[in-house]
């Protein structure tokens, strides 16, 4: 009984931290690969139902409706010779010898396709959606291999802005690594090679401001620390930062080299501790219009490749690219700042010195560190692989983070963010073939999630309402920001674009779990089921399943009107009450409660008799045998 108890109370302790809801969703539209593809890219054209899938040696067009996804197939080979030249090298997996599209961008108009073309990377333009044609050499892009890594294995990041493209591709064998503007009317830019310790790139972002100027692009990466003892981990996180002005240097200087790139390490751990995660496999940001505010998230792992995710202030990172000490540098820094962003013919920009400041010092002495000095407080024992996020707007006119994780096992789990905590909204296992999550695409104007593993790609309403119940309070409780409570109809809906806050009606509360908002109907009150009849032989034990809705509420068992409680076990999705030596399950009716927020639900209730016989029928109804059999099994071990 002790065990029981404590079992009960640790299991109170950290719900909170778990996801509070958990979906199995199989009536979404999905589409299935033919064959497994191991390495997949994903753009998804905002405000369409179009998804592009760069596969190996094709592009899926697929559009998505209601009723089933509509896939077309563009086929993009290598030619023989290619491929055997690539299977005669040493270096690559025989399996990354094919075309494999790493790259799929919109330019202005113009979709940009790349692949790793068996180790010889190649372009082209998609046409109509349909065609893929030759790109024109006109000075605007440089060569197919700055944009695309030869082999997919190889990691690579594009970004498209103002008609422009950015590539970053990670360092392997030869390959040093680098960041380059590789196609634009711009002039086409890149890394020096000292810059940059075997970067391993994770993610990029444009960072807008309110003069176009001053726009910048954040370049996310980890580096090999080359001054790391036998006991650290030979990775560092980075942030690398340049502007999308920047044109060059002048002749002998940096002429053909960002003169505005600057580097922050990035911290990642509980204070100064020494459990820091320093690898850096993913980053995204979320900013608003025109503001250079905002949160960038960090996907991190460690030595034993444990999996977190640190949030930090926009605002923040870009005081400490204004402002910081320049490492190895002890001049004052007076007048224009090296590095800061300014129109291409100003003559600060190419002033000599300022530039070679840059060239030899890319590095700032202050350290990037989380937003509350430590990772988010996620209780999770799945892997995190994909990291993807929205910025959605409330019915308090107050903008809240949503972030979607996808995982090693294949689920999707959707967390709220606030200045408070991070709470697990719900969990949503979605494929018929479990396998890691390989990437993800969101499209806010219509409001869906795309989710993509080796075998299929699924999309997800974002405003996933209808799932939270029928009641003010699990619609509250649910604290989902694109969701409110529509009192004259009694539904849970999703925010409509365009919601007036001042004459709206709709309810929200974001920042806690309170649905005393709601008034009478999140008192602590009692509603009453009808009981089941379960019949059993009085040698048998018996095995009560209720199933758990809400996994941050606490289940307990009562008999006859509360006279004695008795624990349940979580047993997956269920709370089994069975026999306990200090309180045998007499005849009697039993209820299992679940309260949450100061309100009791009675889920289920069962009134148990005894006769001298086999298992009545009505007990094998209620539980079913695979139930009764795995609540067997929990009780033994």
């Amino acid at each position: 009984m002790k065990y029981l108890l404590l079992a009960s109370l640790f299991s109170m302790i950290f719900a909170r931290k778990s996801p509070r809801l958990k979906f199995v969703v199989q009536e979404s539209p999905r589409f299935h690969f033919t064959k497994p593809e191991n390495y997949i890219t994903l753009y998804q054209q905002p405000g369409t139902n179009v998804l592009y899938v760069g596969g190996q040696a094709v592009i899926y067009v697929l559009t998505f409706s209601d009723n089933g996804v509509r896939n077309l197939q563009i086929p993009v080979v290598t030619d023989e010779n290619t491929k055997a030249a690539c299977m005669a090298r040493s270096a690559p997996p025989k399996l990354e010898c094919d075309n494999f599209i790493t790259v799929i961008q919109k330019i202005n108009d113009t979709f940009v396709v790349c692949g790793t073309n068996a180790g010889s990377p190649k372009c082209w333009l998609l046409v109509n959606e349909t065609v893929l044609t030759d790109i024109p050499t006109n000075g605007q892009m440089t060569s197919p291999s700055d944009i695309s890594p030869p082999y997919p294995s190889q990691k690579s990041v594009s970004l498209s802005v103002d008609g422009s493209l950015y590539s970053a591709i990670s360092a392997v064998g030869h390959h040093t690594g680098s960041i380059k503007r590789t196609f634009s009317s711009h002039k086409l830019l890149k890394t020096e090679s000292k810059w940059l310790l075997n970067p391993q790139f994770a993610g990029a972002a444009v960072i807008p401001a309110s003069r176009k100027h001053q726009e910048e692009i954040y370049v996310f990466f980890s580096e090999i620390n080359k001054t790391a003892s036998m006991d650290e981990e030979p990775y560092r996180a980075r942030i690398g930062r340049i502007c999308t002005v920047d044109d060059g240097g002048i002749k002998n200087l940096l002429a053909d080299s960002w003169t505005t790139f600057q580097k922050a390490r990035v911290m990642c751990g509980a204070g100064n501790t020494p459990q820091q995660y320093n690898k850096l496999k993913q980053a995204v940001v979320l900013t608003a219009q025109d503001k250079r505010t905002g949160v960038m998230y960090g996907l991190f792992a460690n030595a034993w490749d444990t999996t977190v995710i640190c949030a930090y202030s926009i605002e923040v990172i870009d005081q400490a690219f204004s402002t910081s000490k320049l490492k190895g540098y002890s001049s004052p820094l007076i007048g224009h700042r090296p590095g800061t962003c300014a129109f291409k013919n100003s003559t600060a920009a190419h002033n000599p010195k300022n530039l070679g400041v840059v060239r030899d010092h890319p590095e700032i002495e202050d350290v990037i560190r989380p937003v509350e000095a430590t990772p988010l407080d996620l209780l999770t024992d799945d892997h995190i692989t994909y990291i993807i996020t929205d910025m959605v707007l409330a019915v308090n006119d107050e903008h809240y983070s949503v972030l979607y994780l996808g995982t090693e096992q294949g689920k999707v789990l959707k967390v709220l963010h606030t200045i408070e905590e991070a709470f697990i909204i719900s969990q949503y296992s979605l494929f018929h073939n479990e396998g890691p999550i390989l990437s993800m695409a969101i499209d806010s104007q219509k409001g869906h999630l795309y989710v993509g593993t080796a075998m299929e790609v699924q999309r997800l309403p974002l405003a996933d309402c209808g799932r939270y119940g029928d009641t003010c309070r699990d619609c509250i409780l649910s604290r989902d920001p694109y969701c409110g409570w529509d009192a004259a109809n009694r539904k849970c809906i999703p925010i409509p674009p365009g919601y007036n806050i001042t004459s709206g009606t709709l309810t929200q509360y974001l920042d806690r779990s309170n649905a005393s908002i709601c008034g009478d109907a999140a008192a602590l009150k009692l509603r009453r089921t009808s009981p089941k009849e379960v019949t059993v032989d009085g040698k048998i034990p018996v095995f009560l399943p209720c199933p758990v809705y809400s996994f941050h509420a606490l289940y307990r068992w009562e008999k006859d009107n509360c006279m004695l409680h008795y624990p349940c076990l979580i047993s997956g999705d269920f709370c089994v009450l069975g026999p306990v030596s200090d309180l045998p399950l007499k005849e009697g009716i039993f209820r299992c409660m679940a309260t949450e927020n100061g309100y009791k639900v009675e889920i289920i209730s069962y009134r148990l008799l005894y006769n001298r016989g086999p298992i009545a029928a009505s007990l094998a109804s209620t539980l079913g045998s695979s139930l009764l059999l795995a609540t067997v099994t929990l009780w033994l071990q």
